[in-house]
């Protein structure tokens, strides 16, 4: 447990120092838990999520970095990897491909990266999944559009700072 609590007091004392870095990604430390973070990323340009923040919560395990986190998404989002309703996200790094070289802040951008680019082949949301793999991209676009706009646009007054 201490190779871990001092692995994630490295990672928070990087955040810290890359906050303007990487404009994208917002990482926070729960100020009573070094083992639970929240993330806000914004939705990648050119998707149907652009213009959208999503919340991850970050639930970190004591083995970590030779375990991952578990990620999953606060945030209500129509996509083929991720579970509608319990926001559970399927991303082989955080199963079977992950590795202590991986860091909270570059599993925020591999979840970034999926959200780009879907895998349909393996979904948590059958009717995202589906209609990618039937070629209707068009239906797909239009409801992860709607959902982004009703779930993930920010508020007047709450802005993503940097």
């Amino acid at each position: 447990m201490q190779a871990s609590r001092a692995r994630l007091f490295k990672e928070y004392k990087e955040v810290q120092r890359e906050k303007v870095a990487d404009p994208d990604i917002q990482l926070v430390c729960d100020d009573s838990n070094i083992f639970k973070w929240t993330a806000l990323i914004k939705g990648p340009s050119e998707t149907p999520y652009e213009g959208g923040v999503f919340q991850l919560a970050f639930s970190v395990p004591e083995q970590y970095p030779l375990q991952p986190p578990q990620v999953r998404f606060l945030t209500k989002i129509f996509h083929p990897n991720v579970h509608f309703k319990t926001g559970e996200i399927c991303l082989d790094i955080l199963k079977n491909a992950w590795s202590p070289a991986w860091t909270l802040q570059s599993v925020c951008r591999a979840i970034i990266a999926l959200m780009a680019h879907p895998e349909p082949d393996s979904p948590l949301n059958c009717d995202s999944g589906n209609l990618l793999r039937s070629g209707d991209v068009r239906g797909f676009q239009s409801m992860a559009k709607m959902y982004t706009r009703l779930a993930a646009m920010p508020k007047k007054g709450r802005i993503f700072s940097t």
